[in-house]
């Protein structure tokens, strides 16, 4: 696929966010690639740059192209956001003024939960009180009966209803433990919010604290996301010290303790058979690509067949030294 314009690159960058929602970093990267014919990981700078200008001209709109870490899974997502909270937005909101209240009230029971795991059973979440997210003027006895009478009548099936839609739309989700946290829409949109309302942020990253660990020194107020934890401490001679008061930090679970854990072992090369197949695969699809686009034109078939004949020679000389690679360490074990 020959590279678009760049406005076209932009444009379908934008409509795949605003169609599918946050997209994880290797989507939005497939989606880079097939417009722009680069990678990512071998363009960053391209990649950085496409993404200022788009939010460049986004910028008079108010809006912006985020990425963020999911901290319940480690992964990076993309989205576009809103960066006015006014009243006027609101409108541009599907949710009900009881549902938003609700919502609200579950993001600060989600974050206000006394451990560090960012989460509440499904049960707190329907036990949220909405009263607390309506401000009344004065503070008076009457001022219970002065609330909405949207948001005195929010029923408890009303709550759940609303708990799926939140979670379906990606502002909530699921942990891994099947309790009730923030989605990738809230850890995007929220960025602010967090900031403002003094949410404890993380020592290595300095986001927003929502699922994170902390110093085993109770005195110590250092908090760290469990994969920021992971990325510090990856090297088995690191030290393992707090940054605040210099504790020892505990391995996390699953955290590998060697650092040759993921080395392959000699018998694990690939399959010079599988390398052929996948070759020929993509010749194929580059074979049907060229022609839709060359239309019936002899020259292209002609430029094919060359690259055909050369991948299958390139393909044969890999067959043939892995074959040889294979053939020698059977020998060494059989010496053995």
């Amino acid at each position: 696929m020959a590279p678009l314009p760049w406005r076209q690159r932009h444009h379908t960058l934008l409509q795949a966010l605003l169609s599918r929602g946050p997209l994880a970093e290797p989507d939005f990267h497939a989606i880079f690639a097939a417009v722009s014919d680069r990678q990512p990981a071998t363009h960053q700078q391209l990649f950085n740059d496409t993404l200022l200008k788009i939010n460049k001209d986004l910028t008079y709109l108010q809006f912006e192209l985020r990425a963020c870490m999911n901290q319940y899974d480690g992964i990076v997502y993309y989205g576009v956001v809103n960066n006015i909270a006014d009243e006027e937005s609101k409108l541009g909101t599907k949710y009900s003024v009881p549902q938003i209240a609700f919502y609200k009230g579950l993001l600060e029971a989600i974050v206000q939960e006394a451990g560090n795991d960012g989460s509440i059973t499904s049960i707190d979440a329907l036990n949220v009180r909405l009263d607390n997210q309506v401000i009344i003027v004065d503070g008076s006895q009457e001022s219970q009966s002065r609330l909405p009478t949207s948001i005195k009548n929010f029923s408890l099936s009303q709550k759940e209803k609303t708990l799926d839609e939140l979670i379906r739309d990606r502002w909530l989700s699921y942990t891994s433990t099947g309790k009730i946290g923030l989605g990738t829409r809230s850890f995007l949109d929220l960025r602010s919010w967090f900031r403002g309302n003094d949410i404890p942020s993380c020592m290595v990253c300095n986001e927003a604290c929502i699922k994170a660990s902390s110093c085993p020194n109770e005195e110590c107020n250092v908090r760290i996301h469990e994969y920021c934890l992971r990325k510090k401490f990856s090297q088995r001679k690191a030290s393992r010290a707090c940054p605040g008061c210099g504790t020892e930090w505990p391995r996390q679970d699953g955290e590998a303790d060697g650092d040759d854990v993921n080395e392959p072992e000699e018998d694990q090369a690939p399959s010079a058979n599988h390398s052929s197949r996948k070759r020929r695969k993509r010749v194929k699809a580059e074979l049907v690509e060229e022609n839709d686009n060359a239309g019936p034109s002899t020259a292209v078939p002609r430029r094919t067949s060359r690259s055909m004949k050369a991948e299958a020679v390139e393909a044969a000389q890999e067959a043939s030294s892995a074959g040889a690679s294979q053939a020698t360490r059977t020998s060494k074990r059989r010496k053995k």
